[in-house]
């Protein structure tokens, strides 16, 4: 009996040889992962087996990259992947930490043990807290902050946090309150965006977290940018970045001047309505964006040229106010439908 399928997608994958980055696409199986140059091949570029193995997540061995997790084999050979968001991430993690914990268990993989009662566990979960936090009624308020010339958007001030976290009963006091901020920055759900809150998380220091109005700190999946008289790399001076990131992810997209296919990692934001995409192995600023005001997204069955490059399936069309069309291709057809309701959303109510 073969082993049975839990999760498959698109992660990005080190080399074991050379230190370059690229999309694979990946499947988890009971007591493996494979991973594959295309979604369509039929054999896989490798196979990474779980007995035995050890997870790292969150690996803060390459800098920036700040949503990488590390699978170490039993032969002592590390696997480094990288999630396009920290809810893939997570996602991922989770799974694999399930079908490690059953192999050495010699136990079938299951979802529903995984459930927790809504008591809090021994261990905290911090992409549960991580949600909670970022929940708009009642979560940590995100605002405009201004600071040396500097103005941060969708941003909130370290002591804001601990004041959340005690106020809510996440944490019974200062320290136990801390201890879970400095876990929120450890794993990436929080990124420092002050001068004050990168010396504190470059430190290196246990309290890497810093409760201070002038540590000033953003949520990694949030619409964060800064604007001024500064020299830092993250400094976004665009209107389009502006809006709230409403969905994330890999897609495949078909080029506008060749017509070959590569993954992308698209965000949406809204108001104003934008999509942007990237190449997912690098950090750096978008290949382009689709404004998405007054587009138009559709399914479709048939795109000219896609079967060429073998790309079939759960494809869908998005065509601009000016007529501009862009090709896509989702995972899988609920993925498809996810994506064109949330273009749909976007394009009708954003600027």
């Amino acid at each position: 009996m073969e082993p049975k399928e839990i999760r498959e997608g698109y992660l990005v994958k080190k080399g074991t040889l050379l230190n370059t980055w690229r999309a694979v696409w990946v499947v988890l199986s009971e007591d493996g992962i494979e991973f594959f140059n295309k979604k369509t091949d039929r054999s896989p570029k490798g196979m990474i087996p779980l007995k035995g193995a050890a997870l790292t997540s969150h690996c803060q061995d390459f800098g920036k990259r700040m949503l990488v997790f590390k699978i170490t084999t039993d032969k002592k050979q590390d696997h480094c992947f990288q999630a396009s968001h920290v809810e893939e991430r997570e996602s991922w993690v989770k799974d694999i930490k399930q079908a490690i914990t059953c192999i050495q268990g010699g136990r079938k993989f299951a979802r529903k043990s995984t459930r927790r009662s809504i008591r809090l566990p021994d261990t905290v979960n911090l992409n549960e807290l991580y949600i909670l936090m970022k929940d708009q009624d009642n979560g940590v308020k995100e605002l405009k902050l201004e600071q040396q010339n500097r103005i941060f958007n969708h941003c909130f001030s370290g002591l804001t946090v601990i004041d959340w976290l005690i106020a809510n009963g996440k944490g019974r006091n200062k320290p136990e309150a801390l201890m879970l901020a400095t876990g929120l920055i450890t794993e990436g759900f929080l990124q420092p965006a002050s001068d004050l809150s990168k010396e504190g998380v470059e430190s290196g220091e246990k309290a890497a977290f810093l409760d201070h109005t002038d540590a000033i700190y953003y949520f990694a999946d949030s619409g964060f940018y800064c604007e001024g008289y500064s020299s830092d790399e993250d400094v976004l001076l665009k209107e389009e970045f502006r809006g709230n990131i409403i969905k994330q992810g890999c897609l495949l997209k078909q080029g506008h001047r060749r017509k070959n296919w590569k993954v992308r990692k698209f965000i949406l934001r809204d108001d104003p309505a934008y999509m942007h995409y990237y190449d997912p192995t690098k950090d750096e600023d978008p290949l382009g964006s689709i404004h998405l005001r007054g587009s138009v997204v559709t399914a479709v069955e048939y795109v000219p040229d896609a079967k060429k490059y073998d790309i079939d399936g759960n494809l869908f069309e998005i065509i601009t106010s000016d007529e501009t069309q862009y090709f896509l291709q989702a995972a899988t057809a609920k993925e498809r439908k996810e994506w064109i309701k949330a273009v749909q959303a976007v394009s009708k109510s954003g600027k």
